[in-house]
């Protein structure tokens, strides 16, 4: 059954995106002829390949007077002809069927700063392929995605330990204090002609390009100008990958962050590779951070690879979308599943691309009574992809789950009320995705088109109810939730972006119980409060009431992912996460004021965590499958979580549910209220608690309410019964009488005892 609903999906996306036979591109049904469709290489067939025979390797030139220096040089063949910093548009293609994109997929190249000659190379390459091999690209190795170990990267020389060759993988971030353990690049001990970083790939791999960016750090600045490439079998005879009869120059970057890739002018087929910069930054040191392109040749005999290779058995569509792409994939899910899925918007970027949302439900369009909702967004920074791809997934496999009757996933979907937003930020995302999933650098596409950080975007409702605490809610009593938002901030002349805005009308208009927000470059899960209280530290632990359940929701999805718990995993930048089991307070990471988990905490009833699914925020279309594995069971169970604690719901004499109705539990000072039809849900970790409801109006009511540790939520309804006074002018108005001001009625009959009295 399930394969029956996985084939249809794929074949009705396959139906969509590629023209029928014998149509040209002109001829294909797109719904916009300015959509970019992404490119796709074929690899040749895969066959067992004799170990090449290196010719002899030739040593480095020696030291002159020029060593050591960063002045004139001996003359060097000419270097690559620089491309112009606008990227290029890709010529109008038609569309291809989406599907597993096989190892050699290339990376999107809209955004090459710069490529070397294709001027074809002479027969002494040494291990190069054949003139006339087909060229095609290939997958990052995974410096970035730390696939590729500490123990594969080695050096010359480094300055010290956190500057050594484990430190130059392509987008790596310093800490704060620099000149630690954890700073942001490979730097070698000496200036020479003789440096080098090296990459032992651990089997035969056909190099076919390399990518390289300056060091990251706030006060220096160095990198490397240009460099040789060699490459070895034993990592002791080095062949140079040559221009002719001499060794080619590779220009390297002109500043410290975007990264620049060069294509080898031939594929060459060796297991290590080596970087040789030749000149660099004149103010600076060598410096450099890489990330080498190559496909690792078959080799059915190595036990090792094959027992740590990675493979999924969903057919889902591992490809990066487009808006338009994302939209059409939408529509699919919707047509295959059109009983549960609803797609619906909730407003506009700031270009005018629509904030598509899905909904899966068993009664999509509809809040059912007793029904908790839950939400994922991700895209909030359009540069962090992986999230946004991962929510695609999701919808996909919901749909073809519940088509394939799996009892699992037809509960969570008949008794929940799902939405997924995967694009926040669609026109940040454009940025990135023109500039591909490895050559746009760190914060390409991060912001909104006008420059905003969505993230931490949000009303600051933190300082407002502090301030109250500090002074005992004095001059004015401010609650302990559904903190109201301050009028500057609805003014239409406040920095706040338009998606923010819908975000937050979402937010108010859906009861939400649960909440994740995907983001990259990390591995861990944060919770609120996001920001520190004290106003002069920029790390400090700050809890919330409910500190408690949110280590357990955190802990949910952590301890569930196949990386975020494994003591074993090296760390992606600067911080070790472990010693919490991949989770963290997120003020005590680094503090950040209006950020969406404070605000949804709050000003709504929802909780809501950060997910850092990966340290590569914008993997190669290769590492999909594999990421989709490790975050596949922890997305399903953080969504189960959503029925741990209490629900009911509160009603009057008459069975009326009653909306805004309070909910407080005792030893917790953080109140959550009833939906308009008198439903709640109160997220709780297992035991006893003593709960309250009240309402204006009405006299409150107390119960004790018992969590179990199975799943699913205790039921724990309230009927509350009108006051004295509520009774009185409930009558008095529904006879066309307002109630009698008790004081005003007193003075009355005073004033006229006197005049009887006279």
């Amino acid at each position: 059954m399930a394969r029956r609903g996985a084939a249809a999906l794929a074949l009705a996306l396959a139906l969509l995106a590629v023209a029928p036979a014998g149509v040209g591109a002109q001829g294909a049904a797109v719904e916009d002829p300015d959509d970019d469709v992404q490119e796709t290489w074929s690899l040749e067939p895969s066959y067992a390949r004799p170990e090449p025979q290196p010719e002899p390797f030739s040593p480095p030139p020696p030291a002159g007077p020029w060593a050591g220096e960063r002045g004139p040089r001996p003359p060097q063949p000419r270097p690559p002809k620089k491309a112009t910093a606008k990227p290029k548009k890709a010529p109008k293609r038609e569309k291809l069927a989406p599907q597993t994109p096989p190892p050699g997929k290339n990376i999107k190249r809209k955004g090459v700063r710069t490529k070397i000659s294709e001027k074809a190379a002479s027969d002494d390459h040494g291990v190069p392929l054949a003139r006339d091999a087909v060229r095609e690209g290939c997958p990052p190795l995974g410096l970035e995605t730390l696939k590729i170990t500490d123990f594969q990267l080695h050096a010359s020389t480094s300055k010290r330990y956190g500057l050594g060759a484990h430190r130059g993988r392509l987008n790596i971030q310093a800490g704060i204090n620099e000149n630690d353990f954890y700073d942001g690049a490979w730097c070698a001990g000496r200036n020479d002609l003789h440096q080098w970083i090296e990459v032992d790939a651990r089997r035969l791999t056909k190099f076919t390009g390399v990518i390289t960016q300056g060091r990251n750090s706030l006060w220096l600045s160095d990198w490397v100008t240009s460099y040789k490439v060699m490459v070895s079998n034993d990592s002791h005879t080095w062949v140079t990958v040559k221009n002719g009869s001499a060794d080619m120059i590779f220009e390297g970057n002109s500043e410290k962050e975007i990264p620049v890739l060069n294509e080898l002018p031939v594929p060459m087929v060796a297991r290590y590779i080596r970087i040789n910069p030749q000149s660099w930054f004149d103010n600076g040191s060598i410096c450099m951070r890489m990330e080498i392109l190559g496909c690792p040749l078959p080799d059915p005999n190595n036990y090792y690879h094959r027992r740590n290779e990675m493979t999924t058995t969903d057919d889902l569509d591992f490809k990066h979308h487009s808006h338009k792409e994302m939209r059409q994939l939408m529509k699919v899910v919707n047509e295959m599943c059109p009983n549960i899925t609803r797609i619906y918007n909730i407003g506009k970027s700031h270009q005018g691309l629509k904030l598509y949302a899905v909904e899966i439900s068993d009664h999509p369009g509809e809040h059912e009574v007793g029904e908790p909702e839950f939400h994922y967004i991700a895209g909030a920074h359009g540069n962090e992809v992986l999230g946004r791809e991962l929510m695609l997934l999701l919808m996909q496999f919901l749909c073809q789950e519940y088509l394939a009757g799996n009892l699992r996933i037809v509960r969570l979907v008949e008794e929940t009320r799902i939405h997924i937003l995967p694009s926040l930020n669609p026109d940040g995302y454009e940025k990135a995705y023109e500039g591909g999933s490895e050559l746009g650098g760190w914060s390409l596409g991060r912001w909104t088109h006008d420059g905003i950080d969505i993230n931490n975007n949000f009303p600051d409702l933190n300082t407002l109810l502090w301030e109250a605490e500090d002074r005992q809610n004095i001059p004015r009593k401010v609650p302990n939730h559904y903190i109201a938002i301050p009028e500057w901030f609805l003014s239409e002349n406040a920095t706040v972006a338009v998606e923010t805005r819908a975000v937050i009308a979402w937010m108010e208009k859906i009861p939400f119980v649960l909440g994740g927000n995907l983001q990259g470059g990390e591995l861990v899960v944060a919770y609120p409060y996001d920001m520190v209280r004290s106003l002069w530290k920029t790390q400090e632990h700050t809890p919330t009431p409910d500190d408690h359940v949110f280590r357990w929701l955190a802990y949910s999805y952590a301890s569930t992912h196949r990386l975020m718990t494994d003591a074993r995993r090296r760390v992606c930048h600067t911080e070790d996460f472990q010693k919490e089991d991949g989770t963290v307070n997120g003020a005590s990471w680094h503090t950040v004021a209006g950020s969406l988990n404070d605000f949804s905490y709050l000003h709504t009833n929802c909780f809501e965590l950060s997910i850092y699914v990966g340290c590569d925020k914008y993997p190669h279309e290769s590492e999909l499958p594999e990421e989709w594995e490790n975050n596949r069971e922890s997305l399903i169970v953080f969504m189960e979580q959503v029925h741990r604690g209490i629900k009911g719901l509160v009603r009057d004499l008459h069975g009326k549910g009653i909306p805004n109705a309070v909910i407080s539990v005792e030893g917790v000072n953080h109140d959550i209220r009833t939906a308009s039809d008198g439903d709640y849900w109160r997220l709780l970790n297992p035991g006893e608690y003593v709960v309250t409801a009240k309402a204006e109006g009405f006299t409150s009511s107390t119960k004790n309410c018992m969590v179990g540790y199975d799943m699913g939520a205790t039921q724990c309804d309230f009927t509350l019964s009108k006051t004295n006074l509520a009774r009185i002018r409930e009558i008095m108005e529904k006879f066309g009488k307002q109630p009698v001001s008790l004081p005003a009625r007193q003075l009355k009959l005073r004033g006229r005892k006197r005049r009887q009295r006279g």
